[in-house]
């Protein structure tokens, strides 16, 4: 059913038009007289579900982009679906913040601390107070069956600490198939509504250099430090046909790790949900994923790429030495007995 406004405006182009045609088709220009009976569609502004208006940059100083001279020859850059790989010396942090600050964003985080992890909190927190996108509004859920264990850190202004109670399960195994779906039932809950962003980080790890916008995107993977400089034939996919989280030989990009994972807020929620529908599918067919979550994390990631991938940099390993390619380390998992941890 067509509106009598618009109807109205149909009316009125076909008149301009009709004039037009009339008065520059023989040749003659004569004058357009105001008084046309549409002025309301020259003035008239559409509104677009969501507009933002344009942030623009400000001046900024900074040394000229060279095409044929990139900062970073050693390592990949950009993925073959044009998805941004995050090194130190890819980008620069101070045209970033210019961007996204006036975006008033808020991050979220999650993690798990069930059991003995607990006593990985104090230092998580502590570091991340001083690494983790420094001058942006971040929330802190925390995950937890044990809430009185959880110490008090102190937050710089606009930070929040948020405990979420959750259920110890009999093993390590089944509270890690377990986290996907946790996660997805805490946003539709509660952070959906929260946050713009979201990183579900694991624990037992400290933050050592800065962690900023640069890993802001749709959906975020990172790829673990174990695997990033050997062929895709070592690494440790889900190789049995039965499962949900299969990937065959001779595909896959790379191995990412479960560790850290994120992006939009909407976007984690759909990936969490069709991780825990796969997680459930293997239960319900009595399998268990070689690396659980992480197995089927990297499944989905083969057919669904992410549109950012961030370097080792961001996910390493405490006992790992620093090779020349990582030139600095930002996130990383501290030494520990995972037997004693894990009983």
């Amino acid at each position: 059913m067509i509106s009598r406004k618009t109807l109205g405006s149909l009316v009125c182009l076909s008149v301009v038009a009709a004039f037009i045609w009339i008065t520059f088709g023989n040749g003659k220009v004569r004058y357009l007289p105001y008084y046309l009976p549409c002025p309301e569609i020259f003035s008239m502004k559409l509104q677009y579900t969501e507009e933002k208006p344009i942030q623009l940059f400000p001046q900024l100083f900074y040394q000229q982009p060279r095409l044929l001279a990139p900062k970073r020859q050693d390592v990949l850059t950009v993925t073959p679906w044009l998805a941004p790989v995050i090194w130190e010396g890819t980008f620069n942090p101070e045209i970033l913040d210019s961007a996204y600050r006036p975006l008033n964003l808020t991050i979220g985080v999650t993690a798990f601390a069930i059991g003995k992890y607990t006593r990985f909190v104090g230092r998580f927190l502590e570091s991340a107070e001083k690494h983790f996108m420094k001058g942006y509004r971040v929330n802190y859920y925390i995950f937890t069956d044990n809430p009185e264990t959880i110490p008090d850190v102190l937050l710089q202004p606009g930070r929040r600490f948020v405990i979420v109670p959750t259920k110890k399960y009999p093993s390590w195994q089944e509270i890690s198939m377990r986290r996907m779906e946790a996660i997805n039932k805490h946003i539709a809950e509660t952070s959906h509504q929260e946050v713009d962003y979201l990183f579900c980080l694991d624990i037992d790890m400290v933050f050592y250099n800065t962690w900023g916008p640069e890993t802001l995107g749709d959906i975020v993977a990172a790829i673990h430090p174990g695997y990033f400089n050997v062929p895709r034939s070592q690494f440790p996919y889900e190789r049995r046909r039965s499962s949900a989280a299969y990937i065959p030989d001779g595909e896959g990009d790379f191995y990412y790790g479960g560790a850290v994972f994120g992006g939009l807020v909407k976007k984690v929620y759909e990936f969490t949900k069709t991780c825990h529908m796969t997680i459930l599918t293997d239960k319900a067919n009595g399998i268990m994923a070689a690396w659980q979550e992480e197995s089927h994390l990297n499944r989905h990631f083969l057919s669904h790429k992410p549109s950012k991938v961030l370097s080792p940099e961001y996910l390493w390993d405490d006992r790992k030495p620093k090779p020349p390619e990582i030139h600095l380390i930002r996130f990383s998992t501290v030494d520990k007995n995972y037997k004693e941890i894990r009983d």
